[in-house]
């Protein structure tokens, strides 16, 4: 067997965690190689190792042949080895032909020689079918033509195995369909890519060979042609993963939020939201979708109180709640899963005992007039690690220390434990695993059917599809359409996303 790459008994400790515990990994020449997993199943410090960006502690590291010095550290570039993070790392203020050359640039004795680069550039986009604006900067391209500048830098330091993170994240469908023809046709010409994903119907339609890594170790590797989506999923997690049963709506014409042409500018004066007008019903499911960095986090802040509109109105229950601060909004009946749980949703230090009460720490349930009631703090956190399966269920535990998963289990079992009118739920799987993120599935689903609303704000187009009953898009701070689950596609919704109006 003709492999490019051969990983033999990587091992990785990091303090608390071994994050690869002796894996193996074989690559083929040619092929496009996805590699999935749980969060924090070690697969980004797998390909950071064969990066060359992070050392391991055992095992070695071959490419065509040749042990590299993995122990004493590497450049990958050096052997042909090129990485595209999940976050891009470019200039803004600087073209995207400058971009790409940067580090590399070809000299005319001492100047450089931006005829010669730019000759070069045009004949790999010509190859490759890669169009980009050459002379635009990056700070004005969409982030697609954003990736396609990151591609485009790897291919001009003459990289033929390319590793990518997560390389549809933040991608309109469209952009998807674009990006699978680029790395079909580098595979064609010889080429390797290597992509790490948890879309697990991606991994079917692009990948010819797909490795499973689970708590560090390797579970598997297998042709595409011999697995599913359930099988995949259920190597990844360690149990089989069962459909979401369908949602049977029975929304009523009651409003419980009205956003009525809500704007938003910066102290700068920037214009980050413009003429927000949306309603939401008892019992609806509203879902939010757009290409990160849309407006969706200032509207999450619009909406819960951490900012206050330029210009319109929020309505809550027939309230106009505009101008009130957080706390009297969740007295109100709202609720909220903020996008950063780390940020905005837990303090760390503090225990998940102390965690699923804030915000209620006052009521009379938990409060005497001087201190906490020990034993009704005690008995709702129990109950509550029990129902929503926080793991470890240790409520003395610093939630600092759970995993991503749980920690979002903590928000939700504290956010839903007020039984509010609206949950405010935003990226609410982000980061979690496939089993952790269909238990917020249900609990979303579970709020809507007990007549209550949920207005959800997703970069998943998938989960707004699969949840939402109405579907509003989100570009460039403004609603450019809103659509019926009934006639949502991924095609009239990722035309949207790129700015065309429904």
């Amino acid at each position: 067997m003709d492999y490019v790459v051969r990983m033999k008994d990587i091992t990785k400790r990091f303090p608390r965690v071994v994050a690869n515990d002796r894996v193996n990994l074989n690559i083929k020449e040619g092929e496009i190689h996805a590699l999935v997993g749980e969060n924090g199943a070690g697969k980004s410090t797998l390909m950071n190792v064969l990066y060359g960006l992070t050392r391991p502690d055992g095992g070695e590291v071959c490419v065509r042949g040749d042990v590299l010095p993995a122990s004493t550290g590497f450049l990958g570039l050096d052997y042909g080895i090129g990485m595209i993070h999940q976050h891009f790392m470019l200039i803004g203020q600087f073209t995207a032909l400058e971009n790409i050359i940067l580090g590399a640039e070809p000299r005319l004795g001492p100047m450089l020689d931006m005829r010669k680069a730019r000759d070069r550039v045009q004949n790999l986009m010509d190859e490759y079918g890669i169009e980009v604006d050459l002379d635009r900067r990056i700070d004005a391209l969409s982030v697609g033509e954003e990736q396609r500048v990151e591609i485009l830098r790897v291919l001009y330091r003459d990289a033929h195995i390319i590793i990518m993170d997560e390389p549809t994240a933040v991608l309109t469908p469209q952009e998807t369909r674009s990006l699978f023809s680029t790395l079909k046709m580098l595979t064609q010409s010889g080429r390797t890519v290597v992509f790490i994903t948890h879309k697990l119907e991606e991994v079917m339609a692009m990948a010819d060979t797909v490795t499973v890594m689970r708590a560090g170790s390797m579970i598997g590797t297998m042709p595409i042609s011999e697995t599913d989506v359930a099988g995949l999923a259920e190597m990844m997690v360690g149990r089989r993963i069962e459909d979401m049963p369908e949602r049977d709506a029975d929304i009523t014409y009651e409003h419980i939020l009205k956003i009525e042409d809500v704007s938003l500018r910066s102290a700068k004066g920037q214009q980050l939201l413009t003429g927000i007008s949306l309603e939401v019903h008892a019992g609806e499911i509203f879902g939010i979708c757009g290409v990160d960095g849309n407006g969706q986090d200032e509207l999450f802040e619009v909406l819960i109180g951490l900012r206050r509109p330029t210009q319109g109105r929020v309505i809550f229950l027939e309230r106009d709640i505009t101008h009130d601060p957080t706390s009297r909004r969740l007295k109100a009946g709202m609720a909220h899963i903020p996008p950063d749980r780390i940020r905005m949703g837990l303090v760390g230090d503090f225990t998940v005992r102390e965690n699923l009460i804030l915000g209620r720490h006052t009521d009379g349930r938990f409060s005497g007039r001087v201190f906490l009631k020990a034993r009704a703090v005690a008995e709702s956190a129990d109950s509550l690690v029990r129902d929503f399966e926080i793991e470890p269920p240790v409520p003395e535990m610093q939630a600092g220390l759970l995993s991503g998963g749980n920690q979002q289990k903590v928000i939700a079992a504290r956010e839903l434990s007020r039984d509010p009118e609206l949950l405010i739920a935003s990226q609410p799987t982000r980061g979690l695993d496939i089993g952790a993120a269909r238990m917020i599935h249900d609990l979303i689903v579970r709020q809507a059917d007990s007549g209550q609303s949920v207005f959800l704000i997703s970069a998943d187009l998938s989960e707004v599809m699969k949840l939402a009953d109405r579907i509003g898009v989100m570009y460039r701070g403004a609603i450019v359409g809103v659509v019926e689950r009934t006639e949502a596609t991924e095609e009239n919704l990722g035309l949207m996303m790129a700015g065309a109006k429904a």
